[in-house]
């Protein structure tokens, strides 16, 4: 009798050993199975899907094989673990096991925004706009109601924003990524006013951010942003006009097609230094970490006057005499709608200061 237990006994471990092994090799058969893709696919995992639920949809769209192994498997070795919503990039070559740990790592696709020095508020917007895989909830809201929205009703944007390639996964929203660009700014300017140099004529960082855009927006060579910042800190401190186009340009806004007149330096706007002393009222672009850093370490020297060359750099003058030769030497033989430097990256050109 006992013999006979014995057997069945073995019988029963051996039925079992069996069954182990075979649910063992069916469970590493789903996991090592490859992907049954020609090329790569984007797998988009929204807030309140399973994995269960994906390996089914997987299943029905024939990218793989034996689901109810790969929801077994997670049951048992992921049980309560959140899975992250985003975008996972699958490849050819991948296993299932490949993207099982691929969602465990939660390693989602990034995508991009560049904020470009130079860019004025308009043009962050637009290209916030144009992203598909950012979730758009400022519509037609004017500038005012988006500043509203990021909890500064009284501020102006423009030069708020501070330039960088920002990562992002698909589904945030355009707002949390413009209070991303402004708290880095906030960050910045509060950095390098903290180191700034001595006797400027910058009653608050803000003004200092007006004078950086204006350095951001006549710089076509960035070794020479401390020594235009220089020459606008002196003409400061000497109560001259900073006469700097591109103010004006900003305050022609859509009426500027490319090129400014005699009549348009005269035309009276807030952003008009040819008319109006001091710094404009608002920055009039982005402004990166050189440009803020340079407004808050202008160049020592007695330049008060540049001109471009043509190549983006400038000829620095002391006097009105030396620039008015520098202006015949460099601009009026050019054609009358010559600009000082050509644009820095994708901002608007800078002009002369006269």
């Amino acid at each position: 009798m006992i013999r006979k237990l014995s057997f069945v006994l073995l019988g029963a471990v051996l039925i079992a050993a069996l069954a182990l092994g075979l649910i063992f090799w069916k469970l590493n058969a789903a996991l090592e199975q490859p992907l049954q893709l020609s090329e790569a696919q984007t797998l988009e995992v929204q807030s309140g899907d399973t994995p269960s639920g994906l390996f089914q949809r997987l299943e029905r769209e024939g990218v793989l094989n034996d689901s109810f192994w790969l929801r077994a498997h997670w049951r048992l070795k992921f049980s309560g673990y959140t899975l992250h919503s985003g975008e996972y990039q699958l490849r050819p070559a991948m296993t299932a096991h490949d993207m099982i740990r691929l969602w465990q790592r939660g390693e989602v696709v990034q995508h991009t925004l560049t904020i470009v020095e130079g860019w004025n508020f308009r043009q962050v917007r637009a290209a916030l706009a144009a992203l598909p895989t950012v979730q758009q909830t400022l519509g037609d809201a004017s500038d005012a109601e988006v500043m509203a929205k990021l909890g500064q009703p009284d501020l102006h944007p423009e030069g708020r924003f501070f330039p960088d390639t920002y990562r992002f996964t698909r589904g945030v929203t355009d707002l949390e990524l413009l209070q991303r660009a402004y708290a880095r700014l906030e960050t910045v300017l509060a950095e390098e006013w903290q180191q700034r140099s001595e006797g400027l004529p910058y009653q608050s960082p803000y003004e200092a951010l007006i004078m950086a855009s204006i350095i951001e927006k006549e710089t076509g060579v960035p070794s020479e942003r401390g020594e235009i910042a220089g020459v606008f800190v002196r003409r400061l401190d000497q109560g001259m006009l900073l006469q700097t186009d591109p103010t004006v340009i900003y305050g022609m806004g859509e009426q500027y097609r490319g090129r400014i007149t005699r009549n348009d330096l005269r035309k009276p706007t807030p952003y008009n230094t040819y008319t109006n002393s001091g710094l404009p009222p608002t920055p009039i672009a982005m402004v990166g970490r050189e440009a803020i850093n340079a407004a808050l370490h202008p160049v020592d020297g007695e330049s008060l006057y540049f001109v471009a060359r043509g190549d983006g750099s400038h000829v620095f003058s002391n006097s009105l005499d030396e620039h008015n030769r520098a202006v015949r030497e460099y601009q009026l033989k050019r054609r009358a709608d010559y600009r000082s430097s050509p644009p820095p990256r994708q901002a608007t050109p800078a002009e002369t200061v006269q």
